[in-house]
């Protein structure tokens, strides 16, 4: 990342439903959103219209990258996927149900306590945090004084921000699970991570 103070407003949000999730899949690569999702996506567009987005991303995942691709095209926008914003792994035991106690375990574990979890021989949540860092400290760096809008999924969007946001306590690790299409505000720099906003807190980090 560059020296430069001008900080990247990056808003981090989950993609629209889609068809396997709906389902209660969890597979790594999935199905098209569902009319629902490409709803919730046209929401999202019109909460974020005016805050003057430079560029939209997305992990290469469908759900993310679908997501990314129409409100990139509403909001008449570049869009790029990116390596390293991907969903946690669940390794061989993909795909795995939602409903999956050991998964649903080790998904808590990783977002809410311990980064060494993981599902062998995926990785765990150090390498999660570390690669997301690398994909969002790119953008940043690409974008300084901009705002640009990234689509991944929410339990790596949960675990990367609580472990990179100098201004960020234990109480993110017991915000609700995020809902599809929900916003996080992050500002990135040289100096490291801010959290600005969260869905589901109702003061600012």
């Amino acid at each position: 990342m560059s020296d430069l103070q001008c900080p990247a407003t990056v808003l981090i949000a989950v993609h629209g439903e889609a068809q396997c999730a709906a389902g209660g899949v969890l597979p790594q690569d999935d199905g098209a959103l569902t009319d629902q999702g490409r709803a919730q996506v046209r929401h999202l567009v019109a909460q974020v219209a005016d805050r003057r987005v430079a560029a939209v991303y997305s992990s290469a995942m469908r759900r993310a990258a679908e997501s990314a691709e129409l409100a990139a095209s509403a909001l008449g926008l570049p869009v790029a996927a990116l390596d390293g914003l991907q969903e946690l792994s669940a390794g061989e035991l993909e795909p795995v149900s939602s409903d999956d106690e050991g998964a649903r375990h080790v998904n808590r574990a990783m977002v809410q306590a311990s980064p060494d979890v993981a599902w062998p021989p995926a990785q765990d949540g150090r390498l999660v945090v570390e690669r997301f860092a690398e994909a969002i400290g790119a953008i940043a760096d690409t974008h300084r004084g901009e705002t640009v809008l990234v689509f991944t999924d929410g339990a790596v969007m949960s675990l990367a921000n609580r472990r990179l946001s100098a201004n960020v306590g234990d109480h993110l690790a017991g915000a609700p699970n995020l809902a599809h299409c929900a916003v996080g505000q992050v500002e990135v720099d040289s100096d490291g991570w801010r959290l600005v906003s969260w869905p589901g807190l109702s003061e600012q980090a």
